[in-house]
């Protein structure tokens, strides 16, 4: 498995608990899947695909913008927003 699949299968385990629901008030988990290793350009991280303002504001971010995040990361991946049930 790549970390574009480890990342979608993250997602979509993430978005089925309701924790990426702007309703929910569950804790927004990190997407951090332990392959944390910067792209040769450095524009994000090759396996969360957080750039690194993001990884740095994560610890402090609230849950809406940790959802924030979700959405951006999963766009620069190529995953699908919402993540659709069928996906991963």
């Amino acid at each position: 498995m790549n970390a574009i699949d480890l990342l979608a299968a993250k997602a979509k385990d993430t978005s089925a608990t309701g924790q990426l629901d702007p309703q929910s008030t569950e804790p927004v988990p990190s997407p951090c899947i332990s392959v944390c290793r910067m792209t040769p350009d450095r524009s994000h991280c090759e396996g969360c695909f957080r750039t690194l303002d993001e990884i740095r504001a994560w610890s402090r971010a609230d849950a809406p913008q940790r959802r924030a995040i979700w959405a951006q990361l999963l766009q620069r991946a190529g995953i699908a927003w919402p993540v659709p049930e069928t996906e991963a």
